[in-house]
């Protein structure tokens, strides 16, 4: 692992990123009714990001899965769908809750965060799975400081998410973030072997995106036909929650709220 401590000022060059990420995703939660595409949705994201000066991360970025370059400046997933949903004109409907993902680069730093919407009324277990997910993030903001060992971060949002009868998903995870949108370390919202062997320390000047992924049934995921979309294997629903965060002697300071 190369992880590369952030400078003070490069952290709020990175602020600034996560400034125009967080504008772009209020904007987008006040769009998200009845009847708005997804399409509609990232078009607008898009001339929100380009129109200040910045670049759009997500679009263009290759497949693993032989799924071509990503179409859209947004990820955006309803219901079972987990992650990297591709934005069409599927229009929002009531009942529907939408997880949107957003990243941008701005003079050379980049910024990432998701939020997932609920659209009118929702089944109260539906409700619950986006308010534990978005807690879960909210008890890693709680946790973070240095000295921390990352496991304990992870161990505590399982056992959190776990109780509450949902599962976090295993296949993706957080991940630095500087001028480029991955890099290490790697960050999971679980205790796994590989993490338990190679455990991180967190440090001042570290800046990660942390993002839990939650489902309400089984934690097992699949690819759909696009070769992109994520869905949970069981067709349940699931939430998603991101922020960009620098590691300082404070404890967290998160990039993507807006400050």
């Amino acid at each position: 692992m190369a992880i590369r401590l952030k400078k003070p000022e490069e952290i709020e060059r990175m602020r600034q990123a996560g400034r125009l990420v967080h504008r772009a995703l209020d904007r987008l939660g006040q769009m998200v009714r009845p009847g708005v595409t997804a399409s509609e949705m990232n078009a607008e994201a898009e001339r929100i990001c380009l129109a200040a000066g910045g670049t759009c991360l997500f679009q263009g970025v290759p497949s693993r899965y032989g799924g071509g370059p990503f179409p859209g400046a947004t990820c955006i997933s309803f219901n079972e769908q987990v992650v990297h949903g591709i934005p069409t004109d599927r229009k929002v409907r009531p009942g529907d809750i939408v997880s949107v993902d957003f990243g941008v680069r701005l003079d050379g730093w980049c910024g990432d965060a998701a939020d997932t919407f609920i659209v009118g009324p929702v089944p109260p277990d539906v409700r619950r799975l986006v308010d534990v997910t978005r807690n879960a993030l909210a008890m890693v903001l709680g946790m973070v400081r240095p000295g921390v060992l990352w496991s304990d971060v992870a161990r505590a949002v399982q056992g959190y998410v776990e109780g509450e009868g949902f599962s976090v998903v295993r296949e993706f995870v957080g991940h630095g973030i500087g001028r480029r949108m991955w890099e290490d370390p790697k960050v999971p919202n679980f205790v796994s072997p590989e993490l338990e062997a190679s455990d991180i320390v967190l440090a001042e000047g570290m800046v990660l995106a942390v993002e839990p992924m939650v489902n309400m049934g089984t934690s097992a995921v699949e690819l759909a036909a696009d070769r992109w979309t994520v869905v949970t294997k069981d067709r349940q629903p699931s939430a998603h929650y991101e922020h960009t965060i620098a590691v300082t002697a404070g404890g967290a300071d998160v990039l993507t709220d807006g400050r």
